[in-house]
């Protein structure tokens, strides 16, 4: 899960102790402190700046810093009193052209004129086409912190992606037409570069991988699924190929990967399932089917929930009750397991989606609380869709007849309460994808995420 830091600046021309006519210091210096601290508390890391900024020169000494900062994702720029607009905004766009964000925040109290020097700013960046956000609250409510928070960890993410490499192993998987990318578009609007590559260096490094490196794995199959696999050669496969992706993707420094999986692999060598759901367990993005919305998707939900990402087929859809079935073909992240039973091993099971076979894990989802989110491309331009859903385990003696529904009972389930309107997600969704992430505070994340790369946000 990532952490956001944030340059903190604190800007207004009445300062150094000057006070109002009342004998009372414009600057308050308790609120600046309080502000600070409701940050600090809420998970960003601050970078401060000491001066009080309210000249040309000031705002350019303090931005500058902010800038060549590499830690920096986004400035907190703290109305302390009104200031004057014209010295500071020249400085805050060019802060903004490095693709970092800007965030405005005022606290509401008369004493000090804060709001008045908050409107200039947001007014003047907005005359001058400065993207940013303008928050007006209280330090000590939580929706006001939440804002800021969101905001910071939507630039940290941007930030991350710019410079950054996709692994794409193989080609496009069973035809999708609603998952390929534009190499040019991805560079254009996140900075990711896409790094397309055969699946035959996957299969010689897996025949590579030594004997000693697959007995080294058997504890921690064992902690994960209360056994290892029986030992054959499809299993072992399965084991090689995990072991080879991970040694690949790791070291080509990939930020995340998809892969095809069938046709290719699946046939010639094993299917991904196992491979894909250790993976994800690893806090590795990925998909398959040279799914790159999706990857992307599950990538950005890594980074933001403390729980590992589940990525499945939405199997079926209940429109009255809004209730979803999500089910993988065979891949989930084994540690996401619900109190009905500990993840298990299976088949994949499917031969016209590979003949030579291979590992899939077994499991229903944990209940809780998070959101369903894919990214998409309409006519061309990318949009988001992004539902609250909770996640819910059925009853003990209804589960068996709830797995058996889909004629395939033994890939991952997940069991969703979508909370949204099930025919406007049904018209916007653009795949037979679902990403699931557990934690409430993803949606904001994601809603600004879109709102910083011009993504069309689809909030449902």
């Amino acid at each position: 899960m990532i952490q956001a830091t944030v340059g903190f600046i604190v800007y207004g021309v009445h300062k150094d102790g000057l006070q109002d006519p009342m004998g009372t210091p414009f600057v308050d210096d308790a609120l600046i402190a309080e502000a600070k601290a409701a940050l600090t508390e809420s998970g960003l890391r601050l970078v401060e700046y000491q001066t009080v900024i309210a000249s040309k020169q000031e705002a350019a000494e303090a931005l500058k810093k902010m800038k060549q900062d590499e830690r920096v994702d986004a400035v907190v720029l703290l109305s302390g009193t009104w200031v004057w607009a014209a010295h500071l905004v020249g400085a805050v766009r060019d802060f903004a052209m490095s693709g970092k964000a800007v965030l405005l925040w005022t606290h509401p109290r008369s004493q000090g004129w804060r709001p008045v020097g908050g409107l200039v700013m947001h007014g003047g960046l907005l005359e001058i086409g400065v993207p940013h956000r303008f928050v007006y609250g209280d330090i000590k409510d939580a929706d006001t912190v939440g804002r800021i928070v969101s905001y910071a960890r939507a630039a940290h993410l941007k930030n991350m992606l710019n410079l950054s490499t996709i692994g794409a192993f193989g080609g496009r998987g069973m035809g999708q037409t609603c998952g390929a990318a534009d190499p040019s578009q991805w560079m254009r609007t996140f900075g990711i570069d896409i790094d397309s590559r055969d699946t035959t260096e996957l299969i010689r490094t897996a025949e590579r991988i030594p004997a000693a490196q697959i007995e080294a794995l058997q504890p921690r199959l064992r902690q994960l699924f209360g056994a290892a696999p029986d030992a054959n050669t499809v299993n072992d496969r399965s084991l090689r190929l995990y072991l080879a992706l991970k040694e690949i993707v790791e070291r080509e420094r990939y930020a995340f990967y998809t892969i095809q999986s069938f046709p290719g692999l699946a046939d010639d060598y094993a299917a991904t399932c196992f491979a894909q759901s250790m993976m994800l367990e690893d806090g590795h993005g990925t998909s398959t089917l040279g799914d790159f919305n999706t990857a992307l998707t599950v990538f950005l939900l890594m980074r933001l929930s403390r729980e590992p990402i589940y990525y499945g087929d939405l199997q079926h859809i209940d429109r009255q009750t809004r209730e979803i079935k999500i089910i993988g073909d065979g891949a989930c992240p084994p540690s996401l397991a619900s109190k009905l039973g500990p993840a298990g091993f299976a088949e994949h099971g499917i031969p016209t989606e590979g003949d030579a076979g291979g590992l899939s894990v077994r499991l229903i989802c944990k209940a809780g609380e998070g959101v369903l989110a894919r990214l998409g491309r309409v006519n061309g331009e990318f949009q988001m869709v992004i539902t609250r859903a909770s996640i819910f385990e059925p009853s003990s003696n209804e589960v068996q007849q709830r797995l058996d529904e889909c004629g395939i009972p033994f890939w991952p389930h997940g069991f969703v309460t979508a909370h949204c309107d099930i025919d406007a997600l049904l018209q916007h969704w653009t795949n037979e994808y679902a990403c699931l992430g557990y934690g409430e505070d993803l949606y904001p994340a994601l809603a600004d995420f879109c709102e910083l790369t011009g993504i069309k946000a689809i909030l449902l």
